[in-house]
């Protein structure tokens, strides 16, 4: 039998061998949210994907994803289930507390939702205060320099990045292409305005060319779900060089990491 690399596929026995190797663990967390009328909600899925590539390349063992992340701003949409800001962070600690209890100190994060990271920072900060012990956290989709957006997109550049857009679209167009409804992509002149000012990303007005943070919703910003890129430009083959530099930039973070040290000096 092979080398397994999801602790879900993995008796408690099979998980106790491994135990010997001081096993780096990878947490990965996504989120049940819209992404514009043609892709799925689950967008979980990507980052289960690619957690279980980077397992396997960087002979490390991913949990379960978490497919539920941080994100009210998605809320007035149907199908979007977001945990309370308190939950998520409770989730986390507790996934954390539990593998540290077992004396596994090398714990990453790999967030494939933005929106999670506050949450995140402060209980990977609470971690280091109580017990001690460094978490990184990657962010999946802000790995992406503007030299790779250039790359990626050359009509575009940085402008392809958002919500709707890419990175998420034409990775799902190259590990779920079956589930995309490309067919109902209808783009929008431009961002809704909110208090008299136009709306920027997902928690923000644009006042004197500056974002001022404000509550507002998706709907707030748009009716067809797509707060900024450009999906009609996304593709498969964009989406499987993104999917690589993703795989290749957390590979390598991981074998730095193995060789670390992270217990508070």
């Amino acid at each position: 039998m092979g080398r397994k690399y999801l602790l879900q596929d993995m008796t408690w026995m099979e998980f106790r061998e491994r135990l010997a190797e001081h096993p780096v663990m990878l947490l990965p967390f996504g989120s049940q949210e819209e992404q514009g009328p043609h892709a799925p909600m689950g967008d979980w899925m990507l980052t289960e994907v690619l957690a279980a590539q980077v397992a396997e390349r960087a002979d490390v063992i991913a949990t379960p994803t978490v497919p539920f992340g941080y994100a009210d701003y998605f809320r007035p949409i149907a199908g979007g289930i977001a945990l309370r800001p308190d939950t998520f962070r409770r989730v986390l600690e507790d996934i954390c507390e539990n593998l540290l209890d077992h004396g596994l100190d090398h714990l990453v994060v790999f967030n494939g939702h933005s929106g999670n990271f506050p949450l995140i920072d402060q209980t990977i900060r609470r971690i280091k205060q109580d017990r001690g012990i460094i978490i990184p956290c990657i962010n999946v989709w802000r790995l992406m320099t503007p030299a790779k957006w250039d790359a990626l997109h050359p009509e575009l550049g940085i402008k392809a990045f958002g919500h709707g857009g890419d990175p998420l679209t034409s990775v799902y167009l190259r590990h779920f292409p079956e589930k995309m409804r490309m067919d109902l992509i209808a783009l929008e002149d431009g961002p809704k305005e909110f208090l008299g000012l136009p709306t920027a990303g997902l928690n923000a007005v644009k006042f004197d060319g500056v974002d001022v943070n404000v509550a507002i919703d998706i709907t707030d910003r748009c009716d067809n779900g797509i707060a900024s890129g450009d999906p009609t430009k996304s593709s498969a083959e964009i989406g499987a060089r993104i999917s690589e530099h993703v795989i290749d930039f957390t590979v390598r973070f991981l074998e730095h990491f193995k060789q670390a040290d992270t217990h508070v000096q």
